[in-house]
């Protein structure tokens, strides 16, 4: 990325304000625009500035952070500091790219603009119409990076999803399967039941309206998807 992310840093307390000002300017990829102690005043200037990173801390006595993103007509992407566990939830149900716990050291902070980094340019890729080889998700208050050469199979468990990965334990995010198969390259994945996604390539034999896996597992393939079946035997033959 030739281009670095304009960021933000909002927080009431100055000697946290500071640590993180003086964190994003040691860090390649970042350029500081503003910061403010003043969580309305920042909600003002976001409204009429556009910006790549916000660094907010949740926990302010005019607004919280949370509410005051939720505010933001055009959210950036964020990553949400405080001094408080329990508000991780929250910060993980407006998709924030990370958490970081005070008091804030700076190997904690560059593993999440690591991560910050890879995702922005994941979504710039997507937006040039080229093809990823990999998806984010949220699971356990977390930004994930998946390889989708690594899914096994996807499993629909109601408002979640689990991911199962290979030679590594499974993902849990809170998605409809339905969303989750729109991040997905269309021609290597494939719904087979209203409770399951496989990668083509991934399918070893089909009998009896079931998919045998390469690893073995064995999952039904329903009526309403048994196209499936016809299109697998297409992509599978030698070409």
């Amino acid at each position: 990325m030739s281009t670095p992310l304009k960021c933000i840093a909002i927080d009431d307390e100055p000697l946290a304000l500071s640590l993180i000002k003086s964190y994003i300017l040691a860090t390649e990829g970042l350029e500081l625009i503003q910061v403010f102690e003043d969580a309305i005043a920042a909600s003002e200037y976001l409204n009429h500035v556009n910006v790549d990173l916000l660094f907010l801390d949740i926990n302010m006595p005019d607004i919280t952070g949370i509410d005051l993103f939720k505010s933001l007509k055009n959210k950036p992407m964020v990553i949400f500091t405080t001094a408080y566990k329990n508000f991780a939830y929250e910060g993980f149900e407006l998709n924030a790219i990370d958490y970081l716990l005070k008091p804030i050291d700076y190997v904690r902070f560059k593993r999440a603009i690591n991560k910050t980094l890879d995702y922005y340019n994941h979504q710039h890729v997507k937006q040039q119409g080229i093809v990823e080889q990999s998806i984010f998700v949220h699971s356990e208050y977390k930004l994930i990076k998946i390889e989708l050469k690594d899914i096994l199979y996807i499993e629909s468990l109601e408002d979640y999803v689990k991911i199962h990965i290979q030679n590594s334990k499974m993902i849990l995010t809170l998605m409809p399967l339905k969303r989750l198969l729109e991040k997905l390259p269309e021609d290597k994945f494939k719904r087979i039941h209203r409770s399951y996604i496989v990668p083509v390539n991934k399918v070893k034999s089909i009998l009896n309206r079931k998919a045998e896996l390469l690893n073995g597992e064995i999952l039904p393939i329903s009526n309403t998807y048994a196209s499936f079946i016809d299109e697998w035997q297409s992509l599978s033959k030698p070409k």
